[in-house]
């Protein structure tokens, strides 16, 4: 039957090219066509475009792209012909010879095809799997300098706590569907860091939701999901742009994109992203500076072979955010902010006490066209997060605020409480590596189109930590202000009593900091882990309409910690699609799982420890929903109701230091909806809104959990909203509007029987932008949390976030 197939192929013809635009915008998504018939496709996110099996004949090819001018060519094929036909197409305001005018504009915040979310070249309608597209035309418009305020456009997705520094675990975590994922997928890779990633190389954010392990691993998802990053890679003419943006807290940012190609032929194509971030923070102490480069070279040796090297450099110096952490094991002495009594502006840090991150991606990526059915990618990268400096937080002890019975005045204070400071120095490595080699094909066996994807993955991570022990560095009063301006504020904090007049007696020199840490512990130690992987993903379509997807992973963890324990975990996945409307309306299932190698633990007894090898953990998910494209790419819309169990969970009953015993029956319950809207309803207006809501409980496990809400699940009830419209008529034409927000309802930050609920207020913060742009110039003022509203976020901890302020942009492209 295969040789049948291979005869009928050769007896068509093949089409295949590359698309450019001319300002310099990703070329994916534009839609290639053979006219007067339904033979078509749509681009890559390289531009690449190719349509195979073509009867010989004369044919004439329309290339189109909502918002740009199109394209025609007449071609003639003949039996076996392999032609390419390259294009460059112009955004629609310019008059170009032989070119047909597209009156509609291009709903721009679209931008849903990616190979990367499920490794095979599938279409948004045809992946049974939700995920979000954040695109880098949304980032400009919103003028984002961080990632935190990026991710604030993917419905389901929240923060938790911001960047610490912290070796090996330093970077942002963010709740997705109720489970904490930190960004460390790049291009599809595993890319590691300590630190707050820099936007400036970003060309998109992939938000892929729901247990991933079949193919992505352990290593760089959660149960929720993942966050992969896709970075710009270079084009084949000379190009740029160049911003300055500076704003509230000292905010001073320049950026740089220039891409040049380094051969007449235009094979070797080198593209440079650079960035220079400057800033202080609200509060009363707190900054962060930065430097980015990220350079890359794009090589096509021939129409079969091509090559893409990508590089991140990071150096990045900041304080670590301020991070009250809750008691996690004693009743609460409050039990929200109001009675807390926090005083945001407060950072209890000092700018002597920095943290340098600095991290280094590299990525090397070689594509070759084995024939019309198949291609091979193999890919490398190699990764480096580091840590050195001063890390801190404040702790809940309940115990040290007492009574004074001798001031009756303040007898018996019941507000507020009091946090010990504990610090230590930060200098930890984080090595890892990755080998992947897909091959992926795309061929028909009878009438059925197969899309297949097999792939084998090594992994390897290593992390060196040569830091300090932890050490108490004073403690904090947070509570009533008045209090802290007088004598009568009470820390037993050894013996006797200490007197305090600020509410913190602490040491933040870094000169009494160092002395403090000369009698700390140092840490030698030194961790490695492997897993080897094979994975097999089969997308069949029974008719056009109808898909369904089969895919399997099977994992090999191998650690050397605690004595070496090896683990293999097997990962389906399963999926269907019925399009009732080709390419307009999808209705999707799917099956995923996601598992996490879980490490040994000890049974305490006694003086008697019995180590235990323990199983992996499983997440189950199962989806359905909706896809919708309508109204010629006006409207894209995505509608999905999901349930995640997890068992198999690790947890232990501890009565005291000397009776601990650890099982793995635990068990816990995520469930929710999603939805997601992105609209061009009129010329000009550009929309992207999200809602999500999840419910999360513990069902199995310790009695101090179950039926409560896990500290990871974020609000309830979440919602984002961005749009901008840009005016049509010839007096206004090129300025424009932006507004929208975010919402976060009541967060339940700790939630145990043990502790009782710390709450979050919910919240809703509004921004707006107002613009004006032309081919070359943008220049863009934006206005931040318009009503200075206090927002927080939390994961047992609370964590103030950015007040009110005002940002001013301006790019130049050339």
């Amino acid at each position: 039957m295969l040789t049948n197939i291979n005869v009928l192929a050769q007896e068509k013809a093949t089409v295949k090219g590359q698309i450019s635009l001319t300002n310099n915008a990703s070329a994916d998504n534009v839609s290639i066509v053979l006219k007067g018939t339904k033979i078509g496709t749509n681009t890559d996110s390289q531009g690449n475009y190719e349509i195979k099996n073509i009867k010989p004949g004369n044919y004439v090819i329309k290339v189109s792209s909502v918002g740009y001018s199109s394209k025609e060519k007449s071609i003639s094929l003949n039996t076996g012909d392999e032609i390419i036909e390259n294009f460059t197409i112009s955004p629609n305001s310019q008059e170009l010879d032989e070119i047909v005018v597209n009156n509609t504009k291009k709903n721009t915040f679209a931008r849903k095809e990616n190979q990367q979310v499920s490794r095979l070249p599938l279409k948004n309608l045809e992946n049974p799997q939700v995920y979000t597209t954040i695109s880098s035309e949304l980032l400009k418009d919103q003028v984002v300098t961080n990632i935190d305020d990026a991710l604030k456009n993917a419905p389901g997705i929240q923060p938790l706590w911001t960047s610490t520094g912290r070796g090996s675990d330093g970077a942002g975590y963010f709740s997705l569907r109720g489970f904490a994922v930190q960004p460390r997928a790049l291009n599809g890779l595993p890319g590691l860091s300590n630190g707050s990633l820099d936007p400036a190389n970003i060309d998109r954010i992939e938000v892929i939701k729901g247990p991933s392990g079949t193919l992505f691993g352990s290593t760089i998802v959660s149960y929720g999901g993942l966050i992969n990053i896709t970075t710009k890679t270079p084009y084949d003419h000379f190009g740029g742009e160049i911003n300055y943006t500076t704003g509230s807290y000292g905010l001073n940012r320049v950026t740089a994109d220039i891409n040049t190609p380094l051969n007449e032929e235009k094979t070797i194509n080198l593209r440079v992203n650079t960035a220079y971030h400057n800033e202080n923070s609200f509060q009363d102490a707190g900054f962060r500076k930065a430097l980015f480069v990220a350079p890359s070279l794009s090589y096509k040796a021939s129409d079969r072979l091509s090559f893409l090297i990508n590089t991140e450099f990071l150096s990045n110096e900041s304080t670590n955010a301020t991070m009250l952490f809750l008691t996690r094991s004693t009743p609460l002495r409050v039990n929200n902010m109001d009675e807390l009594g926090y005083n945001n502006k407060r950072s209890y840090t000092n700018n002597q006490l920095s943290i340098k991150t600095p991290s280094f991606n590299l990525q090397g990526q070689m594509f070759y066209k084995i024939n019309d059915s198949w291609t091979s990618h193999t890919a490398v990268s190699r990764t480096s997060a580091k840590s050195e400096g001063y890390y801190s937080y404040l702790f809940d002890n309940t115990d040290l605020l007492i009574p004074n019975s001798t001031v009756r005045k303040y007898e018996g204070i019941d507000n507020g409480l009091v946090f010990e400071r504990f610090i230590n120095y930060q200098n930890s490595t984080t090595l890892a590596t990755d080998i992947q080699q897909n091959f992926i094909g795309d061929f028909k066996i009878g009438k059925m189109r197969n899309r297949l994807v097999a792939g084998l993955d090594y992994f390897n991570r290593q992390i060196i930590d040569n830091g300090t022990g932890y050490i108490q560095n004073g403690a904090v009063y947070i509570g009533d202000d008045n209090l802290q301006t007088v004598n009568e504020v009470v820390f037993k904090i050894t013996t006797p009593s200490q007197y305090i007049r600020t509410g913190d007696n602490g040491k933040l020199s870094k000169n009494a900091t160092d002395a403090l840490l000369a009698g700390a512990s140092v840490n030698n130690s030194k961790q490695k882990q492997e897993i080897y992987s094979a994975y097999l993903s089969d997308v069949i379509n029974f008719l056009p309409n109808l898909s369904a997807m089969a895919s399997l992973r099977v994992d090999r963890f191998m650690n050397a910690q605690n004595g070496g324990y090896n683990q293999t975990t097997l990962s389906p996945k399963f999926g269907v699609v019925y399009q009732p409307v080709l390419d307009k309306i999808s209705l999707f299932a799917n099956y995923m799982n996601g598992f996490t190698n879980v490490a040994p633990v000890e049974d305490i007894n006694g003086t008697t420890r019995t180590p235990r090898v323990l199983d992996p953990e499983h997440a189950d998910q199962l989806e359905f929903g909706t896809k919708l494209n309508l109204f010629e790419e006006k409207l894209y819309a995505t509608f999905s109701y999901y349930k995640i169990k997890v068992t198999d969970r690790v947890y232990n009953i501890r009565n005291s230091a000397t009776d601990i015993t650890y099982y793995q029956d635990g068990a816990q319950q995520n469930e929710g909806f999603e939805a997601e809207i992105i609209a061009n309803p009129i010329q000009g207006l550009n929309i992207v809104a999200g809602y999500s809501y999840v419910d999360a409980g513990v069902i199995k496990g310790d009695i101090n959990t179950v039926g409560y809400r896990p500290t990871s699940a974020g609000a309830y009830n979440t919602a984002n909203l961005w749009a901008n419209y840009r005016f049509q008529n010839n007096a206004l034409k090129g300025f424009g509007l932006g507004f929208g927000g975010n919402f976060s309802g009541e967060n339940k930050i700790t939630h145990s029987l043990a502790t009782g609920t710390f709450t979050i207020p919910q919240y809703t913060v509004l921004n707006s932008s107002v613009f004006y742009g032309t081919e070359k110039y943008t220049l863009t003022l934006k206005l931040d949390n318009i009503a200075n509203v206090d927002t927080y976020d939390g994961w047992s901890t609370i964590h103030p976030r950015n007040m009110r302020a005002v940002a001013a942009s301006f790019s130049y492209k050339f």
